[in-house]
């Protein structure tokens, strides 16, 4: 387990929202530890050799981080994810204006049989998926033959409790939900990832990727999980390491709304750009996603598509508060090459103004643009090794001045709260965790 402080040489501050100490024990979590996911339903000898199908549904007021961090995992697993629109159309509008194309519709979906179903939560998108009654008898008939079947946040209450699939099973939900998930006839749980028998609920945004790797470890087992999770750098413990190392600590201003420019492209690893995205369009900041493409959809890492706002070469002479670049291999290859991203990133620095990246991109864009210059950073993992000053690249979030950076997938949530705090506040940034179900 990494080390939950950091050492106070050449630190201006660190910046803590939750320690182990100071969470319930219910929450002291680790997917190799999880009580209830030591059933397997297929052992780890078979897995490489089992095609596993997954169905993950999406509406319009889907929420996207609960819709596509899973789906971003279980593909990295090697399931077959299937994103299934349950509207007229195959492009969706997430909450917060997130645009998602889905692979099918869920009508084109009715007679297949999969191994998993994981329904998003999101208002009005949960009620949305309830009201569908073509997923509603494809759930119910993964339900009585006995195979997986989870949800997120909203959707355990709004959907599965409606359909009455929780009935005298032990499930948890979004906080606000639990009174509608008890009158479902369900055993009400805190735990943040809850399975009973063949379905697995939990609570929200916050906790979407200790789940994701729970449904990982159900269909393909407990080797597998920790083969997918380790590259994602997750909390060993949820609510734990919630820290940012700080240096050279300047205040971040801007008049009124922040805008905030998320660049994407193909190959954009698709959860560390929607949790950016959608965590800093919860503060209110005015977040405009550009492709770096010549068109707005993109392909994500994982196969997820993406629709952008606008095309970067056409909002390439606006002036931004913050420039935040998401990682993925391909994407940020895309980025390095972008002269006009580039350049921009150059004036935001040279005008002393926020920017800043994640996973691949700090090495592979920043660093061989002279971005990184005189600054403290980190990255991801492996790549670690291509910054010229790798002496704090140990932390999860490192800010120095105006930059900030962070490692990995399992980062970005705190990676967007830093943000957060440097443009509106700690209290800000801590009422949002807790909302987002991320501490307690």
């Amino acid at each position: 387990m990494e080390a939950l402080a950091f050492e106070a040489r050449n630190l201006t501050r660190v910046s803590s929202f939750a320690t182990v100490a100071q969470l319930p024990k219910h929450l002291c979590y680790s997917f190799l530890t999880f009580p209830t996911l030591h059933k397997q339903r297929f052992s780890f000898s078979v897995m490489a050799s089992v095609n596993k199908k997954v169905l993950v549904p999406i509406a319009n007021g889907t929420e996207p981080v609960e819709a596509v961090v899973p789906i971003d995992v279980l593909r990295r697993a090697g399931a077959e994810v299937t994103v299934a629109s349950v509207e007229k159309k195959l492009q969706i509008e997430a909450c917060r204006g997130v645009k998602i194309v889905a692979d099918a519709l869920i009508s084109d979906c009715a007679d297949n049989v999969f191994d998993l179903i994981s329904l998003p939560g999101g208002m009005p998108g949960a009620t949305t998926l309830k009201d569908n009654k073509t997923l509603e008898s494809i759930v119910k008939k993964q339900a009585s033959e006995g195979r997986l079947y989870a949800a997120v946040c909203a959707s355990p209450a709004v959907a599965l409790g409606s359909w009455g699939l929780l009935k005298g099973k032990k499930a948890t939900c979004y906080p606000s939900f639990r009174e509608q998930l008890s009158a479902a006839a369900a055993i009400v749980s805190d735990s943040i990832v809850e399975q009973d028998g063949n379905v697995v609920t939990t609570q929200g945004p916050g906790t979407a990727m200790e789940y994701a790797v729970a449904l990982v470890e159900q269909l393909f087992g407990k080797e597998k999980a920790k083969e997918v999770s380790g590259p994602l750098v997750m909390r060993t413990i949820h609510g734990a390491e919630f820290v940012f190392a700080e240096f050279n600590r300047v205040n971040w201003t801007c008049d009124g709304s922040p805008k905030i420019l998320v660049p994407i492209a193909n190959g954009t690893e698709e959860m560390e750009a929607l949790i950016i995205i959608d965590v800093l369009r919860w503060t209110n900041a005015e977040v405009l996603v550009a492709s770096v493409e010549d068109k707005l959809e993109v392909v994500a890492s994982r196969k997820v598509k993406l629709v952008a706002d606008v095309l970067l070469d056409d909002v390439v002479n606006g002036s931004y508060d913050v420039i935040v670049l998401p990682g993925g291999l391909g994407g940020a290859q895309a980025f390095a090459k972008s002269g006009n991203l580039v350049n921009l990133l150059k004036k935001q620095r040279e005008s002393n103004r926020p920017y800043g990246a994640f996973c691949a991109s700090p090495a592979l864009v920043l660093e061989p643009h002279g971005l990184l210059k005189g600054k403290k950073a980190t990255a991801f993992p492996a790549l670690c090794d291509k910054l010229t000053d790798p002496s704090e690249a140990e932390n999860r979030v490192v800010v120095d001045g105006h930059l900030i950076t962070s490692r990995a997938p399992g980062t970005s949530l705190e990676f967007a709260f830093a943000i957060t705090e440097k443009l509106f506040g700690r209290e800000k940034a801590l009422e949002l965790a807790k909302f987002l179900v991320f501490v307690r």
